[in-house]
């Protein structure tokens, strides 16, 4: 299988650390950038490689020749004029689904794993797809239940109700996307293939929390360098079982307004991003864990109560954080009210303090309750944890009971795991 890999970038924006190197060539803990993709391709038997080319080309070609010496095998394209993201791939006239990698990517993704969703979703493409702490200047996906991707929104472009759920650079695509083109022109890969390509309902978001990032920045640079030195990515592999911080939502990450069921309504408390910073930091994930029976009182639908939470994502990407994941009960158990969704009013086994939800993105993600926390403002959250077999941390300034750490808020926790 052929992987792609888009390496005409300048680099503009790296040029004051490294100059006169193409993008592709910048050293990330003294090795190049393509060498660590090079590296992690090789890992999954993707050993042929097709690099397009334009700035500083040649430099490319010289310091890798024909791959030979990496266990790889490389051809080249140069692209006369600048083609943009997509204007070469019709060009390459590849008969088989391919793999294609952004230029600037530091990665260690399970890429069987990728390909046999894929195959099994029989995609037209399929976009590694995450959170992401720079939301803004990001391509964002709206999914449905099957993670078909129904709506994209471009950098610069303002949707509340959207979640953050963001394009990573890495995709497989099938060559019946590509528009047919007698002679190359520029075109831009995400709005003029992958776009008008959801209209097939065969373009899929490909979840996953393993590690991933662009190094397209000094500020990213560094950031990248320091995970590599701390072995993140390899602690972030697929198959390995990461701690995580359950976080309550109201009360813990916003203020507390009795039920919330408009999104205008919904406001962070102060610190709470940077807390959410601070637990990724220190290694765990972030995932909201909430009881919102807003919709088994009919006060909200589950529609409303997904926009109000990608509002609660728009909030913390605004200040460079973000949740892994947000699972949600909207159940209640007693019935008899005006206007309630009886189909919501049950007795379920995810309501807190039944551990459910916990145990769910427990399956999901892969996560290692002894090593977790549930975090919240209530007793319910700390039956919830002991009930899931995980660490229960109470944030109060009232209650104190026997054996359980209390603070004061979410930011006083997070310092704590530094």
């Amino acid at each position: 299988m052929t992987t792609v890999i888009l390496a005409g970038g300048l680099g503009t924006r790296l040029a004051k650390l490294q100059p006169d190197t193409p993008k592709a060539l910048t050293r990330v803990l003294g090795k190049p950038v393509l060498t660590w993709q090079i590296e992690q391709l090789r890992r999954y038997g993707l050993t042929d490689i097709l690099l397009l080319c334009g700035h500083k080309a040649q430099q490319i070609m010289d310091y890798y020749a024909d791959g030979s010496a990496y266990g790889v095998r490389i051809q080249y394209r140069l692209e006369e004029q600048p083609l943009g993201t997509g204007g070469g791939l019709p060009q390459l006239h590849l008969q088989e689904d391919f793999f294609l990698l952004n230029g600037d990517l530091i990665f260690d993704v399970d890429l069987s794993a990728m390909l046999s969703y894929h195959r099994k979703k029989h995609a037209l493409a399929t976009l590694f797809s995450h959170p992401s702490a720079h939301p803004a200047d990001s391509m964002r996906l709206q999914t449905d239940p099957e993670n078909r991707i129904t709506a994209m929104c471009f950098p610069g472009e303002q949707n509340d109700a959207v979640h953050n759920l963001c394009n990573a650079g890495i995709s497989i695509l099938s060559p019946a996307l590509l528009p047919r083109c007698t002679s190359p022109r520029k075109m831009d890969l995400d709005r003029e293939i992958l776009k008008p390509g959801i209209q097939t309902n065969r373009v899929f978001a490909y979840r996953s929390s393993e590690y991933i990032k662009d190094m397209g920045t000094p500020e990213r640079l560094r950031s990248v360098e320091n995970d590599l030195r701390q072995n993140i990515p390899t602690q972030r592999r697929k198959g390995a079982a990461r701690a995580a911080v359950f976080l309550d939502r109201d009360g813990t990450i916003n203020r507390h307004k009795g039920y919330i069921s408009d999104p205008q309504a919904l406001e962070l408390i102060p610190g709470a991003a940077d807390a959410i910073r601070k637990i990724h930091k220190a290694g765990y994930l972030a995932v909201l864990i909430t009881n919102q029976p807003v919709v088994a009182r009919g006060e909200c639908s589950l529609e409303e109560l997904d926009k109000i939470h990608c509002r609660l994502e728009a909030l913390l990407g605004a200040e460079s954080a973000y949740l892994d994941g947000i699972y949600v009960c909207p159940h209640h158990p007693d019935a008899g009210y005006p206007g309630e969704n009886r189909k919501y009013k049950v007795v379920c086994s995810c309501r807190k303090p039944k551990p459910g939800l916990i145990l769910s993105a427990a399956k999901e993600m892969q996560i290692d309750l002894k090593r977790s926390f549930m975090v919240g403002d209530s007793l319910t959250d700390v039956r919830t944890a002991e009930n899931a077999g995980c660490r229960p941390v109470l944030l109060s300034d009232e209650i104190r009971p026997d054996g359980i750490p209390v603070f004061q808020d979410l930011s006083a926790f997070a310092q704590s795991l530094d």
